[in-house]
């Protein structure tokens, strides 16, 4: 009896310690903020699914129409039009590409469509990204453009301006 209660008190001690570990690790998150002469802020949520990253975004104060939408590879938004967070953050050396259709970039990411008020929802997979390691984007930065994203000029997809920059944190 005495070794059951102990058996099972360092069970849920364990699972404990698991559960917490794995929630501090599970989420992540990128608040953004207008670059110069832009009104767009938003949230970006990044939740770890198993091998993939499950992205959700809402976004306002964008002009109407599609917008292009990447990670970047630098977490700095110092610059006041965003292009201190680099180029696409890109640790495969693929193209450009779409992101569900053949090689990209791993922070290649669906574009934004706009609502009549210049709001944008989205929810997409991502396919081979994770929080921490080599394809890890904690630390990187999120940038919104101004035009749409082409999917084939490359290395940008000629998505034009950065609108909106933010950097990724751990939640």
């Amino acid at each position: 009896m005495k070794t059951n209660l102990i058996l099972a008190a360092s069970a849920a001690i364990l699972l404990s310690a698991c559960a917490g570990s794995s929630r501090s690790n599970a989420s992540a998150e990128a608040k953004l903020a207008p670059t110069q002469g832009h009104t767009t802020t938003g949230t970006v949520i990044f939740m770890q699914k198993g091998n993939d990253i499950e992205v959700t975004a809402h976004v306002a104060g964008l002009t109407p129409g599609a917008h292009g939408f990447h990670i970047h590879e630098k977490g700095d938004c110092s610059a006041p039009d965003g292009m201190s967070a680099g180029g696409h953050f890109n640790p495969g050396g693929q193209p450009h590409g779409h992101p569900h259709k053949g090689p990209h970039h791993a922070g290649d990411m669906p574009m934004l469509e706009t609502d009549g008020y210049g709001n944008a929802r989205l929810v997409a997979v991502l396919p081979g990204l994770t929080l921490a390691g080599a394809n890890g984007i904690v630390g990187k930065g999120v940038i919104v453009h101004a035009a749409p994203d082409d999917f084939k000029t490359q290395p940008t997809g000629n998505s034009g301006a950065r609108m909106a920059c933010g950097v990724i944190v751990k939640r």
